[in-house]
């Protein structure tokens, strides 16, 4: 049950934005699971969601692929370092690992950072190489593909391509590296129908939720919880590891949890963003005071 609730969210997250499914899902997921056995039912289930998502958007993926091509070359070493990692690693340590590296590419993106990247093809060699370490050993990479993207000011549907084809191309990659590593096991498999049903309901929810709400106000939002879930899990297998004990643990969660509020009353305090269809994901365009007509 607790599985179903989790994929729901996630997959709501993903028809609204066109990624996230991982970045809701593994957080929570991770609180009952381990990195073996929940990352080969979600790369599967992401093959088919990453697969839909660019399909969606196919229209522009003449105008992007291109473009991707640097950073699809570089995952595929980071993938296998990655996948080396989890299949030598304890539980407990991956899951500390999954969460330290989450942790400051969700607060970096929920602070807005913004900076484009002038040489893109050799920039994308190193990044793709960090993105395959970090989806094989996490199945997330929505973070930072997410702000590397906007940072060069695509538009939406350009975005949403390029995302779908990197996130289309790791998904793949990374399902033939687990199985090599022979990852898929009965217990993974077994998953994966608890989690169709709730992929099948949340995207088209999360397709309609997104049309009545700014993407923007929406992506912060989950950023926001994304952040505390994340926080609320490291501080809990800090505490498992022994690493610092009692209440002190839960230090991390307050000091996330302050900067998520500082966060958050900037963004809400700021000048409304125009509507999505107006402007492009590099975030350097104007918008209008709340005093606008």
């Amino acid at each position: 049950m607790n599985l179903i609730l989790v994929t729901l969210i996630g997959a709501t997250v993903n028809g609204a934005l066109g990624y996230g499914f991982s970045s809701i899902t593994v957080p929570l997921a991770l609180l009952f699971l381990s990195n073996r056995v929940l990352n080969p039912a979600l790369v599967l289930i992401e093959v088919a969601l990453n697969a839909y998502v660019l399909f969606v958007n196919r229209a522009s993926i003449p105008a992007v692929w291109r473009r991707t091509i640097p950073i699809i070359i570089g995952l595929t070493p980071g993938i296998v370092v990655g996948t080396m990692l989890i299949t030598s690693l304890s539980p407990a340590w991956m899951k500390l690992g999954t969460y330290a590296c989450l942790l400051p590419l969700i607060v970096l993106q929920a602070a807005g950072l913004r900076r484009p990247i002038r040489s893109e093809r050799s920039a994308g060699l190193i990044f793709g190489g960090g993105l395959g370490v970090l989806y094989s050993v996490t199945t997330i990479s929505g973070p930072p593909l997410a702000v590397a993207l906007s940072n060069q000011g695509l538009t939406k549907r350009d975005f949403r391509a390029a995302l779908g084809i990197v996130r289309l191309a790791e998904a793949s990659l990374t399902a033939v590296a687990y199985f090599w590593s022979g990852m898929f096991t009965a217990e993974s498999l077994g998953l994966i129908p608890y989690i169709l049903p709730s992929v099948a309901i949340g995207v088209p929810i999360g397709a309609f939720v997104i049309r009545q709400i700014p993407a923007e106000t929406f992506r912060r939002v989950c950023m926001s919880f994304d952040a505390w879930i994340v926080a609320f899990g490291c501080s809990i297998v800090i505490r498992d590891l022994h690493l610092i004990q009692g209440p002190a643990a839960f230090l991390i969660l307050a000091v996330v949890g302050a900067i998520d509020i500082v966060l958050l009353a900037r963004f809400f305090s700021a000048p409304f963003p125009l509507p999505v269809a107006e402007r492009s994901y590099s975030g350097t365009t104007l918008r209008p005071s709340r005093s606008s007509p």
